[in-house]
């Protein structure tokens, strides 16, 4: 039998470009595998089998991809027949008129859609247990959470089901599921990726969008596919100077590297994580980089006051824009979401655009640090894995819910405030056998940099044959 599932995404193009297998049997073992394996995870939400078939049959184009199969996550993006439900049930019946830009362009680069996968709904937890869907599960131990939102993508990937799958990023949501599932997990700088044609920005430019690989390589081939912004994009960001698989094979130079294991709350971080950093910075230091402690000056408080204003917000505008302005009835909507919406409509203009200054201001407070530093090292995530159920999105009290969720991603959020690109990578272990990330972030525009030192840690530390115990 035909090992897909030892292969990555750009190596089983290579396969189908040489003629050596087709892109319909690429087609059959990835659903093979979400037949073995998607049961006892529910990662993969919504089949796409005949879009999938139609895909191949009609030819596919002579991309970077062509013929690896692929899932979107349910969040942000459409694909034309099937539902854009946000992993809501108000929206279990809304139908796109049209492919968002980023699935055009992911077909384009040959990527055979296959699936859907879940997400929290409208991506507000770090799990990712939709009421619309249910709860998925970590392949590494099925009682915890794969993370979110984008958790149904990472669980996919990490049970290579998929080489690699559609991911996005408010707060974390492609860094915080790499981290729980043993991925590779790339944020690019803001509006690197289009939101277009639906938007010009999310989550007041907190919002990006990329995916989780199980390779550095296939991350940086897919940024090469789907970045570059359209026409009446809000925004751009910095043109790169070449191309990111490119980046991926060149050496990173001697970096200097800020490493901080604190979080810039004060919140605890487990010993787990502390360690997963420590032995980070020995490996950058026994790779010839240099290594110091450090950590950007910002008022940690402020940023997590004015996140919370925006999630707020945003969320009452997605529920209400749906409803003709109002809040929808019953449970057509989770009871944290309501939540949120009903503080988020609490929130006067004034204090939504003076949240938004004072990010505005933090940020440049922080991206100060990268003017005498490269990058800066911390944990992912301030906890290993977590149990189903630990962010309950029964919740009815805001506010301790946004406390609890921003005291698990101390780190990633900042550079969704920031727009600076960052990276997970799955560098250790637990004793456990728990995946836990470290996090790289680095100057706005400069993926490539991140993208030359991931390749280097993959290199000296493999992480492609570790695989759950499913």
């Amino acid at each position: 039998m035909f090992p897909y599932e030892d292969f990555d995404g750009l190596a089983l193009a290579a396969l189908v470009r040489k003629g050596e297998v087709t892109a319909s049997e690429l087609l059959d073992a990835a659903l093979a595998r979400i037949e073995a394996e998607n049961p006892r995870l529910n990662a993969i939400v919504t089949r796409l089998d005949d879009l999938a078939r139609q895909a191949i049959a009609g030819g596919l184009p002579k991309g970077p991809f062509e013929g690896v199969p692929f899932a979107l996550k349910e969040l942000l993006v459409s694909i034309v027949g099937a539902p854009t439900t946000s992993a809501s049930r108000m929206l279990a019946g809304n139908m796109p008129a049209a492919d968002s830009e980023l699935v055009a362009r992911y077909k384009r680069a040959g990527l055979v859609i296959l699936a859907k996968t879940n997400s929290s709904e409208f991506g507000l937890a770090p799990a990712t247990e939709s009421h619309l869907f249910g709860e998925t599960r970590n392949p590494w131990n099925l009682a915890l959470s794969p993370g979110g939102s984008s958790g149904g993508s990472a669980a996919a990937v990490a049970a290579r089901i998929l080489p690699m799958g559609h991911a996005t990023d408010g707060g974390g949501s492609i860094r915080i599921p790499a981290s729980a599932c043993g991925l590779f997990g790339l944020k690019p700088t803001r509006a690197r990726i289009t939101a277009g044609p639906e938007g010009g920005e999310g989550l007041g430019g907190l919002a990006a969008q990329h995916a989780v690989t199980r390779s550095v390589r296939d991350s940086a081939a897919l940024l090469d596919a789907t970045c570059g912004p359209m026409p009446g994009d809000p925004y751009t960001a910095p043109p790169p100077a070449r191309s990111f698989l490119s980046e991926a094979q060149q050496p990173p130079g001697r970096l200097r590297i800020a490493v901080s294991t604190r979080a810039p709350t004060g919140v605890p971080v487990d010993p787990a994580c502390v360690t997963a950093v420590e032995e980070a910075a020995r490996l950058c230091e026994e790779l010839g980089h240099h290594v110091e402690h450090g950590a950007p000056d910002f008022d940690a408080a402020e940023v997590r006051r004015a996140t919370t204003i925006i999630f707020f917000a945003n969320t009452a505008l997605n529920v209400t824009r749906f409803n003709g302005g109002r809040l929808p009835e019953g449970d057509a909507i989770e009871p944290v979401t309501r939540a949120f919406a009903i503080a988020g409509l609490r929130v006067p203009a004034t204090d939504y655009i003076a949240a938004l200054q004072s990010l505005h201001r933090q940020a440049r407070r922080i991206m100060a640090f990268y003017e005498r530093v490269d990058l800066w090292l911390t944990p992912t995530l301030a906890l290993p894995p977590q149990p189903i159920g630990a962010f309950d999105t029964h919740a009815t009290d805001a506010e301790a819910w946004m406390a609890k969720v921003m005291a698990f991603i101390p780190f990633t959020v900042l550079c969704n405030v920031t727009g600076q690109p960052a990276m997970s990578v799955p560098l250790h272990w637990s004793d456990e056998g728990l995946p836990i990330g470290v996090h790289f972030a680095a100057r706005t525009g400069e993926e490539g940099l991140l993208y030359r030192l991931a390749a280097q840690l993959e290199q000296a530390r493999p992480w492609a044959n570790r695989r759950p115990p499913y």
